[in-house]
């Protein structure tokens, strides 16, 4: 990363978000702070509980006070729909990640700092993508692992994840939500597709892991009553919003949405196997 981000106004720095003395340092004289750092293996983390808490929930404590106490301006947390109604030890680390954050904007005293957050699905070409794994596995000749037909995840380029980060730094004012309006798809056509462009190797049903849901949620039915429909995006309130003298005129004349939950298995979200190698093309991920 060093090397190609070069411009002179940026410094790289070492450092873990369990150790509260390195952030502090690190965080003097920042105004905008963006906290994306966590455990995100899955699996892992069912067997490894402790650790997930240690960075993705006392981590999380620790980017907030070191924050309050550099009087930073603005802070925006990178959560996921693991996040929403979670089953497993990651999403309920990421949920109390997303509590911490939006929460601490009505104990911060008179610090100006205001807290939000980002909540999006799987980021195409990110770190851990699922498609290179799946591409290298057809290129050998073998089967391609899956573990439900049934499943479901959204997706969104990094372009549009930025996107996302950006509008909660330039709206929020503490306390809310951000999430993109996405497409989602079947990853049973996602093979599909790849299998008729690398060729038909067959695919593995290898049966549900721990922690996976079938369908991803980015809003449930409980937040849904919070929610409001902001042109590309959706933004949730804090529950306790309500009981703060907090202005979202931003909101102001905003629709509520008319659905009951955001579900990557709505087939209205769901991308067609015509449709998902455009979307593949646009993240240059057929190689």
């Amino acid at each position: 990363m060093q090397t190609i981000l070069t411009d002179t106004r940026l410094r790289h720095l070492i450092g873990d978000v369990r150790d509260y003395s390195r952030l502090e340092r690190a965080m003097n004289d920042v105004d905008i702070v963006i906290h994306a750092a966590a455990l995100k293996r899955i699996d892992m983390i069912e067997y490894n509980v402790q650790e997930s808490i240690k960075t993705n929930i006392e981590g999380t404590l620790n980017v907030v006070n070191a924050c309050l106490k550099n009087n930073v301006e603005k802070a925006v947390f990178i959560s996921t729909d693991k996040a929403c109604s979670p089953i497993n030890s990651y999403g309920a680390c990421k949920f109390l990640g997303e509590r911490i954050f939006v929460e601490s904007n009505y104990n911060k005293g008179n610090a100006r700092t205001a807290f939000v957050a980002a909540r999006y699905g799987n980021v195409l070409a990110s770190t851990g993508s699922i498609i290179p794994f799946f591409i290298e596995k057809i290129k050998n000749g073998e089967k391609t692992p899956l573990t439900d037909k049934r499943m479901t995840r959204f997706i969104l380029s990094v372009e549009r994840a930025v996107k996302e980060v950006i509008n909660a730094l330039q709206y929020g004012v503490g306390g809310e939500i951000f999430i993109p309006k996405l497409n989602s798809l079947k990853i049973i056509d996602l093979i599909e597709v790849l299998q008729d462009i690398y060729g038909n190797t067959g695919i593995d049903v290898t049966g549900i892991r721990p922690g996976e849901k079938i369908d991803e949620y980015l809003i449930n039915e409980d937040e849904i009553t919070r929610t409001y429909d902001f042109g590309e995006s959706y933004v949730i309130l804090s529950q306790i919003a309500k009981y703060q003298n907090v202005d979202y005129g931003y909101l102001k004349n905003k629709k509520r949405p008319t659905m009951t939950k955001y579900s990557s298995g709505d087939k209205n979200n769901l991308l067609n196997k015509k449709e998902i190698p455009e979307i593949l093309k646009k993240s240059n991920l057929l190689q």
